[in-house]
C-alpha cells in the first residue's frame, strides 16, 4: 500500500491544529478541501483517523502514528526547498577540484579549509593527478575545475584557463643542511648533493632539470622519487637531499621550520598556476563560490610571496 505522503502532512496538520477549520487555515487550504483529502486517506488505509462523535477532534491510534509520520513529511520537504534555494545560491553541493598533488597539498587543501569555515555546506572532493588525466577529467565531467601550472600559449582545446598565481621555484633542503651555513652560496655548491626528483610527467621534474643546467649538472644523483609531498618533507627532514618546489608550496613550509629554503636565485618556472574550467559547461552556483574564493586565496599569497621574496 502507497499512501500520498501530501495526504499525511494534511492529517498532520489537522492533529497538531486540534480541528478540521484550523489544520486547513495553516495550510492555506479550504476546509472542505481538507476534509476530502482526509476521507481519501481513511479510504485508502481501510480504518477510521478520528474517534467518532467526538469534538473537539480526537485521532484515533492509527491516526496518532499517521500523523507523525506527516510531521516527518513536513519536515522533509522544509528541509529539501531550504537545499533548493541553497543551492540556487551556491550555499549548498559539491565542488570537484583537481590540481598537481604538490599543490593540492601544500596551496589547495589549506584554502578548502579556510573556503569550507564560510561555506560548511558545500562538500569538497579533491583528486590528485597531472595535466593529461586532469584535462580528461574535465572533459568528460567527472571534474568541476583543476588547479594546473600550465605555460603561457599551452592552454588545451576546449578548455578556459585563468592564471591565478605566477610560478616561482626555490631549492629546499632539511633545517640544519650544511649548505644553510655556506656563505657565500652559490650555484655550484649544490651539484656534490643527491636530490630528491618528482614523478617524470611533473611539471616540477622538468623545472628541476632546468635548474640542474642552469650551474651545467647534467646527470644527477636522485635518491629519492616520490608524488606526495609528505613523503617529500619526511625523506628531506632526514637527509641531505635537495629538491625543487614552488615557492608557494616551501613558504608557509619554512615558516613551520618543516623545511628551509636556500637563499640561492633560479630561474623561475615558465608558467603560472591556472584555474582550469570546461570551456562549454557553466559552473554551477557553488563551484562559482569556489572559485571566486580561490581567486582571492591566490591573490593574498601572491601578494605575501612577494613580500617575503621580491622577483
Amino acid at each position: 500500500m502507497k499512501l500520498d505522503p501530501r495526504h499525511l502532512e494534511i492529517l498532520a496538520s489537522v492533529v497538531d491544529a486540534g480541528g478540521m477549520t484550523e489544520g486547513a487555515a495553516d495550510l492555506g487550504k479550504s476546509q472542505p478541501s481538507v476534509s476530502r483529502s482526509l476521507s481519501l486517506l481513511e479510504a485508502r488505509v481501510g480504518a477510521p483517523l478520528f474517534e467518532p462523535g467526538r469534538r473537539p477532534l480526537r485521532p484515533t491510534e492509527l491516526g496518532r502514528a499517521l500523523a507523525a509520520e506527516g510531521r516527518a513529511v513536513r519536515v522533509a520537504g522544509r528541509r529539501a526547498t531550504d537545499l533548493v534555494a541553497r543551492a540556487a545560491d551556491g550555499r549548498a553541493g559539491v565542488v570537484r577540484v583537481g590540481g598537481t598533488p604538490f599543490f593540492l597539498d601544500g596551496v589547495v587543501a589549506g584554502v578548502i579549509a579556510e573556503f569550507q569555515s564560510g561555506s560548511p555546506g558545500i562538500r569538497v572532493e579533491q583528486r590528485a593527478g597531472y595535466r593529461a588525466e586532469l584535462i580528461a577529467a574535465l572533459e568528460s565531467g567527472a571534474l568541476d575545475m583543476a588547479v594546473l601550472p600550465l605555460r603561457d600559449g599551452d592552454v588545451p582545446t576546449g578548455v578556459r584557463s585563468e592564471p591565478v598565481l605566477k610560478g616561482r621555484n626555490v631549492i629546499a633542503c632539511r633545517v640544519g643542511h650544511p649548505l644553510t651555513r655556506r656563505a657565500p652560496l652559490r650555484l655550484p655548491d649544490v651539484a656534490p648533493y643527491p636530490w630528491i626528483a618528482p614523478p617524470a610527467d611533473s611539471p616540477l621534474y622538468r623545472d628541476l632539470r632546468d635548474v640542474l643546467s642552469e650551474i651545467g649538472v647534467m646527470d644527477i644523483r636522485v635518491s629519492f622519487t616520490g608524488g606526495s609531498l609528505s613523503a617529500v618533507q619526511t625523506v628531506l627532514a632526514g637527509s641531505d637531499a635537495l629538491t625543487v618546489l614552488p615557492l608557494s608550496v616551501a613558504h608557509p613550509l619554512a615558516r613551520q621550520k618543516t623545511l628551509t629554503t636556500l637563499p640561492i636565485r633560479i630561474g623561475h618556472a615558465r608558467r603560472h598556476l591556472c584555474l582550469v574550467t570546461h570551456g562549454d559547461t557553466p559552473l554551477s552556483a557553488s563551484a562559482e563560490r569556489f572559485a571566486a574564493h580561490l581567486r582571492g586565496a591566490m591573490r593574498a599569497i601572491a601578494q605575501t610571496l612577494e613580500r617575503v621574496a621580491p622577483d
